[in-house]
């Protein structure tokens, strides 16, 4: 059978956010610090845990069960004359700024969600137009000749799929009101709790927490790979560096490791910072430097479950580097690879080869002399950097931009300077391509570095010495459980 699709819009990046929110809550009741971002006008706080010692504050000493199995935990409180000075009076107060922090992005994936769910009834009420057509038809088969009657008949067959699709698709949509719902009642109990400081069951709030991440990566999973279809507006991070560069995080680690990765400037470079949080990065603080074995060159390089992949200076050879180590793993020649400014991007910058990873693994852009400058794309073997299969898309690559891979699908924008738009994209499942018409804002008008990060489903730029972020619209895959 195949497998429907629908616009289920910008969602995925917002959850994957609302999730590593929360599950920093989960450890325990711990003390916040908070950074703000710059979101177009508005404000976002990026949290990270600071995690108390076991002498402080409350404690459990005993548990039981009521009457209709639910558990009750006793705690000890501290005297009330050191209300005042209990670090978890504090702790309390900044954990419910987070919570409102993850209200607020549910507020904002229910405006997407119900943009989407308009699409949806639409194309619902489509389809029993068409199906009245049909019956019409059937009662009077003289309306319509009998080519014209089949290929109706063969629309509609096509339709009807739709519609346990479309069912689950609501039931999500109310699945999502409700975790909005949960949230709010979260926010009510942490206010009575600071009203009371009495006894209180945190361990039945760390599982309602729990549940509602569990609910949430249920949600994610429905969600597949999918065709890119917008970009929204851009998302300073911070501003630092030269002009030229390169950030990131691990495209394939668990949520829970939020390190990130920074590599100021294009050719010769052997400096990479790795803060430990975002909220780190954004200070310029708590950050360990790596010193590489081999300069690099350009601003194509990834993070990718522990190892930096990055193009040797002066060469077509990869380095696989492992910074738990900090020592190559491995480096192999890309066979026939320019290097040294013989086909990079329009901006020039050693941007030869570009390393990139998405949900189908790792990947290399880069191009040959046989194949006359145009863009190729080559699937990696992680471990040894052996090429598995490769693809040439007809494209030059001297007049991309900047270029980035999503389900095994090659975008690529038609500057790096402003009014860029995404207007190629090659697929590498059919070996096919279409032109594309994505606009996206190019705030601050020359991208050197844009690569896609399939764990947050957001795109990382490098622009003009500012790392941008901006989230992305998929035209989605739902799975039923029928499929």
């Amino acid at each position: 059978m195949t497998v429907p699709m629908l616009k289920i819009g910008a969602v995925l990046s917002t959850m994957a956010m609302v999730t590593n929110w929360m599950s920093q809550t989960l450890p325990s009741i711990v003390g916040l610090n908070g950074t703000t971002v710059s979101r177009g006008g508005t404000s976002e706080r990026i949290v990270s845990a600071l995690y108390p010692s076991p002498e402080e504050g409350w404690q459990i000493y005993s548990s039981a069960q009521d009457a209709d199995g639910k558990c009750i935990c006793t705690v000890v409180a501290p005297a009330q004359n050191m209300c005042n000075r209990d670090p978890r009076s504090r702790q309390l107060r900044q954990l419910m700024e987070k919570v409102q922090n993850i209200s607020q992005s549910m507020e904002v994936l229910d405006l997407r969600t119900y943009r989407d769910l308009q699409y949806v009834r639409n194309t619902e009420s489509l389809m029993k137009v068409v199906d009245g057509k049909l019956k019409v038809a059937s009662e009077n088969p003289r309306s319509l000749n009998p080519k014209g009657f089949q290929e109706l008949k063969d629309k509609v067959n096509q339709l009807l799929p739709l519609l346990p699709v479309l069912e689950q698709y609501k039931t999500d949509a109310k699945m999502i009101l409700r975790l909005r719902e949960e949230v709010r009642n979260l926010s009510l109990v942490l206010m009575a709790i600071q009203e009371e400081m009495g006894a209180y069951d945190y361990e039945e709030l760390r599982q309602r927490v729990l549940l509602l991440e569990t609910r949430l990566h249920s949600c994610m999973q429905k969600l597949g790979c999918g065709k890119l279809t917008g970009v929204s507006n851009p998302i300073t991070v911070r501003a630092s560096g030269s002009r030229f560069g390169s950030w990131m995080t691990d495209t394939m680690i668990p949520s829970s490791d939020n390190r990130v990765w920074s590599m100021d400037g294009y050719f010769k470079g052997r400096r990479v910072l790795e803060y430990r949080t975002m909220s780190d990065f954004m200070k310029g603080q708590n950050f360990v430097q790596h010193l590489l074995p081999h300069p690099w060159a350009g601003t194509g390089h990834v993070v990718y479950n522990g190892s930096l992949y990055y193009n040797k200076y002066q060469s077509n050879i990869i380095i696989k580097y492992h910074f738990r180590s900090r020592s190559v793993l491995v480096q192999r020649s890309l066979s026939g690879a320019g290097y040294n400014n013989t086909f990079p991007y329009s901006w020039g910058g050693s941007s030869d080869i570009d390393l990139m990873a998405d949900e189908n693994g790792l990947w290399a852009v880069y191009t040959t002399i046989p194949n006359a400058g145009n863009i190729v794309i080559s699937r990696l073997e992680p471990m040894s950097l052996e090429v598995l299969q490769t693809w040439d898309t007809g494209f030059p690559k001297r007049s991309a931009g900047e270029s980035f891979m999503i389900c095994g699908t090659l975008y690529v924008t038609n500057s790096h300077l402003a009014g860029a738009k995404i207007y190629f994209a090659y697929y590498t499942n059919t070996s096919s391509y279409e032109y594309t018409d994505i606009p996206f804002h190019n705030q601050y008008s020359h991208i050197s570095m844009m690569d896609y990060n399939p764990r947050e489903r957001v795109l990382y730029t490098w622009n003009n010495g500012h790392q941008v972020l901006y989230n992305v619209t998929l035209f989605q895959v739902i799975k039923t459980s029928g499929d």
